[in-house]
């Protein structure tokens, strides 16, 4: 496969939401991409297709990392609540990390990790979290991507630990899925009186800035916070979604209390806390690398409510 304008990129986690996502940016970028992925038919358009197994068990990088520029490294369990045990989470998000990492040393000009803002705080803070806060991470799943990027650091190879925020596009799963199948039924939403802010990341906006710090010419090194410009509160995602859809917001106010024992008869205890609770992030040391944002959060919105999910 000859190489794009930008040098070929490994890319792990391919097939996933965010990793189709990363793979077109990359590729509009000038970028040949490598994608490696369980089947090859899964493969992103356009990528190249290396085929790899659990990464639970070890896996040969040599020939996958064959002629590569840079490896961004997306695969990994996420957080999917409190039925994995904390030692797949360390086997996969950690040590599977670090053998890559391992294997690219000396190989790769630079090393982009997709961490999370989880391994820096729980589902909410109170006061808004900038990149040089002590990290605070409270499961699992935090734990295990804090563990992975200080492995990284004490490699000493070229890196970026980049730590978004709760990531919205078209074909999102999880609570923002939900949200978005909640904002389309025919229904009021009793959403009106929350009013925490909270930052989100558009999935092109991540995309974007795993292109920009490829981009940057010198060493890098360390953690950063990924996040659309301005935090908004549930309300005001309900009312771009359904703007998107061509609806009016049809938003009432009802008690948070009644809320939150609506969403657990419904499974979905933890919806409120990761949605409506606080939890703002200050980009800087992305930002000062020249990154900005190309979507607003009510732009990105009203496309994934106009796209239906």
């Amino acid at each position: 496969m000859t190489a794009g304008a930008g040098g070929t990129v490994l890319l792990t986690g391919a097939s996933g939401f965010v990793g189709r996502h990363v793979a077109a940016a990359l590729r509009e970028a000038g970028h040949a991409v490598r994608a490696a992925v369980r089947d090859a038919g899964r493969a992103p358009p356009g990528c190249e297709p290396f085929v790899i197994g659990d990464l639970a068990t070890p896996v040969d990088w040599a020939p996958a990392l064959a002629g590569v520029d840079a490896v961004v490294h997306g695969a990994g369990i996420a957080h999917v609540g409190p039925g994995v045990p904390e030692a797949r989470y360390q086997g996969v998000n950690t040590d599977a990390t670090l053998a890559l990492a391992d294997a690219a040393a000396g190989r790769v000009r630079r090393f982009v990790f997709l961490s999370s803002v989880r391994a820096q705080s729980g589902a909410s803070a109170p006061a808004t979290l900038r990149d040089d806060d002590a990290p605070a991470p409270v499961d699992p799943y935090g734990r295990s991507k804090l563990a992975a990027e200080r492995g990284l650091a004490e490699r000493g190879i070229d890196h970026v630990a980049l730590r978004p925020v709760l990531v919205y596009g078209r074909g999102v799963a999880g609570n923002m899925g939900a949200l978005v199948r909640l904002a389309r039924l025919p229904l009021p939403l009793p959403f009106a009186g929350l009013g925490a802010r909270r930052s989100l990341l558009a999935v092109e906006n991540l995309a974007g800035a795993i292109v920009h710090v490829l981009a940057q010419p010198g060493p890098l090194s360390g953690s950063m916070l990924v996040a659309d410009a301005a935090p908004v509160s549930l309300p005001e995602i309900i009312t771009a979604l359904r703007a998107g859809m061509g609806r009016r917001p049809g938003l009432v106010d009802i008690d948070e209390r009644w809320i939150a024992a609506l969403l657990r008869l419904a499974g979905r205890q933890g919806m409120l806390e990761r949605l409506a609770g606080s939890l703002v992030v200050e980009p800087g040391r992305l930002m000062a690398l020249g990154w900005r944002p190309a979507l607003t959060t009510p732009e990105g919105l009203r496309r994934l409510g106009a796209a239906g999910g």
